[in-house]
């Protein structure tokens, strides 16, 4: 229990310092998702990397936060189970040109320099992140601070992993 409540606070802080940010750079356009509030930017889709990475204009590569899809692309590393089959499903919800919305959570970047955000498809609402994982094409990686969806998206892989559904029923036990 005492769990949950350190993942809520940190929640709390984060949208609280969203707000902040927000507050102080005058930006106003804001998404609001499971009760937190970010600062968000639309975008146009260029290109897929894999399944849990986008380019978006301007030539800006998105890591997508929350998830880990299993690697297709990876430099000196196999293709793995289920690889190819997120990629494509990513690819046939993210075609070129779809207008995403993006938001950040407390950290922007990683340590590669890609952005970090939650991605929405501005034309139908669906939220690419929870819905990688709910039809079992990733698995949950929270890495905090950024956690403002991190129940959600945990909740959505216990239940793709009990619908035995994508990875959870194709892949071996030990690439997950």
């Amino acid at each position: 229990m005492q769990h949950r409540c350190v993942i809520r606070s940190r929640a709390v802080v984060a949208a609280v310092a969203a707000a902040i940010v927000v507050a102080a750079n005058g930006c106003g356009d804001l998404a609001m998702r499971g009760g937190t509030t970010v600062p968000s930017d639309v975008r146009t889709v260029v290109r897929v990397v894999d399944g849990d990475t986008i380019i978006v204009n301007p030539n800006e590569r998105i890591r997508l936060i929350g998830v880990d899809a299993p690697e297709s692309v990876a430099p000196n590393r196999p293709v793995e189970c289920m690889g190819r089959e997120s990629s494509r499903f990513l690819t046939e919800l993210l075609p070129k040109g779809t207008e995403v919305r993006l938001a950040i959570d407390v950290e922007g970047q990683d340590r590669y320099g890609r952005t970090l955000a939650y991605v929405w498809v501005v034309s139908t609402g669906v939220f690419v992140n929870a819905e990688l994982v709910r039809r079992g094409f990733a698995q949950p990686l929270t890495i905090p601070p950024n956690i403002a969806h991190a129940e959600e998206i945990a909740d959505l892989a216990r239940e793709a992993r009990q619908a035995n559904r994508g990875l959870w029923a194709s892949c071996p036990v030990k690439s997950r």
